[in-house]
């Protein structure tokens, strides 16, 4: 089974660190945030990956296309240019990158890659957020539900403190710190596909998936959601980035599953 990344887009909320590279490449720990999603769908066994690529996707490319040396122990003799492998740190993956184009919307990027996934069920997300999501229980329940497409649904707790205000008296009658939200579950960017998707996305770079595509399926009747309970975190901004290297680095990194 294969994993398809969305990383083609500007990243421009984060343009502080996407003037130079492209958002997926924004690194968490000393690694790019891209790794850390390959990471996690490696611990349960998917090893291999399509990359929707587009804004400055010669960096992702040369990133993969060096990987393997650059995490190995090296011997170089400059006498005849020959290079001797010891010690490796690798991963046992592959890594197809594909060109989606610049400004080409989810929709048309994901329609651009059919041709490399065929008729097999496979996964999709985007390049920036973690998630310590069971991917073998979400596999499962997708199977069970029949769907052609499962979201995985994550319901977001508050940012602050809420009171419950008397406003003839100003007096503070509850708090509240940090509820959760609005009762309402968000799509959190986790998707398990079957080939069937690709009928709903009209040819176009203009298509947006989560437009009328994940619409229509959902009036059919069609689209599956696996509820998360556990910890996912989008890397929106600089905040966001500083936040989960922060987690990284104190070893409390609740998606570092393997």
């Amino acid at each position: 089974m294969k994993a398809v990344i969305l990383a083609g887009g500007f990243g421009t909320r984060l343009s502080e660190a996407t003037t130079s590279i492209p958002k997926p490449m924004v690194e968490i720990g000393g690694k790019p945030i891209i790794w850390h999603i390959m990471k996690t769908y490696s611990h349960y066994g998917i090893k291999e990956f399509i990359i929707c690529c587009g804004y400055k996707q010669y960096i992702i490319k040369e990133y993969f296309a060096n990987y393997f040396r650059h995490n190995c122990d090296l011997t170089v003799d400059l006498s005849n240019n020959t290079v001797q492998v010891h010690d490796c740190h690798s991963e046992d993956w592959k890594v197809t990158m594909v060109d989606t184009g610049l400004n080409t919307m989810t929709g048309g990027r994901v329609k651009r890659i059919r041709k490399y996934v065929g008729k097999n069920t496979f996964l999709l997300t985007y390049g920036d957020g973690v998630i310590d999501l069971n991917i073998a229980d979400s596999l499962r329940a997708h199977k069970e539900s029949g769907c052609i497409l499962s979201v995985t649904a994550f319901k977001p707790g508050g940012k602050f403190g809420a009171l419950q205000i008397d406003l003839e008296t100003d007096k503070v009658e509850s708090f509240q710190e940090k509820p959760d939200g609005d009762r309402n579950w968000i799509n959190a960017g986790y998707f398990i596909c079957e080939p069937e998707i690709f009928d709903y996305i009209p040819d176009g770079d203009n298509v947006i998936f989560e437009g009328k595509p994940l619409e229509n399926i959902a009036k059919a009747g069609k689209m599956h959601a696996y509820r998360h309970y556990g910890f996912w975190e989008p890397m929106d901004t600089l905040r966001d980035n500083s936040e989960l290297n922060e987690m990284w680095e104190k070893g409390k990194a609740p998606w570092k599953v393997w």
